[in-house]
């Protein structure tokens, strides 16, 4: 009992010192030394990954929002009007010859033929249709072993539907302007086509009405034409060339100057590539 009343005379609160609250703020300012010295060496070590989890952690702390990854790639920004539709740069455009914009232009028709072949492909009808690559740009012709039109007839038959459904989606993503072209065999057409120009160009005029409902393609850059039998692929009379002469050809133009024109089927016949 002596021991506690003791221990209970000695024991007391501690006190409280009023002037110590500036530690408080030290400590804060401590705080944000020890942060600013740890950003000054993370960005001294160019380490782009690490700054940006960071930058990111810091911002968090301060109550800030994450401001994510940041694009620190070199270049120089080109305005929009300095830009051609391929989203090149005029300069770099201008600077290239016409050797490099003939070979740019046969892989662009490149590539939109291996895009309508394999969505043919994909519905066993890569047979169907015909590609022809030269100076005028990407032809697709619905000629060959199916049948299209039949004699004196514009109506689509077979097949044929089902192959502008292949083709229309991916002529709808260019820029390239089309050509309807349609084509009717030697044989005088009949009522109701008085000649063969009406034929054929009912025959084109079709097949652009499937390609803008089927595929969106822009009515503004596509043309039906009609060369009535002036243009026939096969010279004979048997049924076989008859049929292959009632076409349509489906071309993509290409936008380039003739001077790059001329020089594709240089490319095409090297297979030269940009270095």
């Amino acid at each position: 009992m002596s021991s506690r009343r003791r221990r209970g005379k000695t024991d007391h609160a501690e006190e409280e010192h009023v002037d110590e609250r500036w530690l408080v703020s030290y400590a804060d300012m401590i705080t944000v030394l020890m942060c600013l010295f740890i950003v000054l060496f993370a960005m001294s070590s160019v380490d782009q990954q690490k700054f940006d989890k960071l930058r990111n952690s810091l911002a968090t702390g301060f109550g800030t929002e994450e401001m994510g990854a940041i694009d620190t790639a070199e270049g120089i920004v080109v305005p929009a009007d300095r830009m051609d539709e391929n989203g090149d740069s005029l300069e770099e455009t201008a600077a290239l010859s016409d050797m490099d914009l003939a070979i740019q232009e046969v892989d662009k028709l490149e590539a939109l033929r291996q895009q309508i072949r394999v969505n043919l492909q994909a519905r066993g009808l890569e047979h169907t249709v015909q590609f022809q690559l030269d100076e005028r740009g990407l032809t697709i012709r619905l000629a060959g072993s199916e049948t299209f039109f039949e004699v004196n007839r514009t109506e689509l038959v077979g097949v044929a539907p089902q192959v502008l459904e292949s083709v229309a989606p991916v002529l709808a993503t260019t820029n390239y302007e089309v050509s309807v072209e349609g084509h009717a065999d030697s044989r005088q057409s009949v009522y109701p086509f008085v000649t063969n120009w009406e034929l054929s160009s009912g025959r084109a005029a079709q097949v652009v009405r499937r390609l803008i409902e089927l595929g969106g393609t822009g009515p503004d850059r596509i043309a039906a034409v009609g060369f009535g039998s002036a243009r026939p692929m096969s010279a004979g009379t048997a049924p076989a060339d008859l049929a292959s002469n009632r076409r349509v050809d489906i071309v993509a133009l290409s936008d380039q100057p003739e001077s790059v024109r001329a020089l594709m089927p240089e490319v095409l016949e090297k297979g030269l590539q940009l270095p």
